[in-house]
């Protein structure tokens, strides 16, 4: 996979860890509204609902966006149970065990992923998917990935079965910020392409079982064609996704 070079490292960065962490605590919270089941389309894997608005993944991968519009904000609390049953190795073989965010999901080719590594590694990762002109996994793939350089991270410690998290990420234009547990772990730019595409927030799990709350922020009803889960749209199951 290529990598977008960074445009500086923590110690000498544009922009300090201090001074991103401040900007952060400093940007108002915008109001976040908690997902219900019926308002996700699941494109792979199963998600259930259960009570008080809460979600379980048991399966070996999942896959789900908004069926209505939204801001490109989103945030993930959730509760590791351990492995799941089955394994999915990913497209590049690895078995890893993991759970995301997606921003811009136009379709499964062309999306930008925020994703929290469980194991082999741990750490936060974004990539950029972009494939132009393609829109179904038969068509890209697992091509088009593009891994993406902080320009300020922080590391986070390994997640243990039984723990809760939260993973929130907010893209305004090209720059995005992403939170753990409520720390600043990774700010960056994720470069002009993602303006050639559009589409709802999301989530991605995979190898791993979860009970977890989807939220994402200005919920509103849109008829149109904006991705795969906007309202309107057909919402259709990928095996590949």
């Amino acid at each position: 996979m290529r990598t977008l070079a960074a445009v500086g490292c923590v110690g000498g960065a544009l922009l300090s860890y201090g001074a991103a962490q401040s900007m952060a605590a400093e940007m108002p919270a915008a109001p976040l509204q908690r997902v219900e089941r019926g308002t996700l389309c699941v494109t792979n894997g199963i998600v259930s609902g259960l009570s008080g608005g809460r979600l379980s993944v048991e399966t070996p991968s999942s896959r789900a966006v908004l069926r209505v519009a939204s801001a490109q904000m989103a945030e993930i609390r959730f509760r590791y149970l351990g492995p799941s049953e089955g394994s999915k190795p990913l497209a590049s073989g690895e078995l890893r065990r993991q759970i995301g965010l997606k921003l811009r999901a136009q379709d499964t080719c062309n999306l930008v992923y925020v994703m929290w590594h469980i194991e082999p590694d741990s750490r936060v990762a974004v990539s950029v998917k972009r494939n132009p002109g393609k829109k179904t996994h038969q068509e890209c793939g697992a091509n088009g990935y593009v891994n993406v350089r902080a320009r300020t991270s922080r590391s986070r410690p390994r997640i243990v079965a039984g723990e809760t998290h939260t993973l929130r990420a907010e893209l305004r234009g090209e720059d995005l910020t992403v939170l753990a547990d409520g720390q600043l772990v990774w700010e960056g730019g994720v470069g002009h392409t993602i303006a050639e595409f559009d589409g709802p927030v999301g989530f991605r799990t995979d190898n791993a079982r979860f009970i977890l709350e989807y939220y994402a922020s200005d919920l509103r009803p849109q008829s149109g064609t904006l991705g795969h889960g906007i309202e309107g749209t057909r919402c259709e199951a990928s095996p590949g996704d």
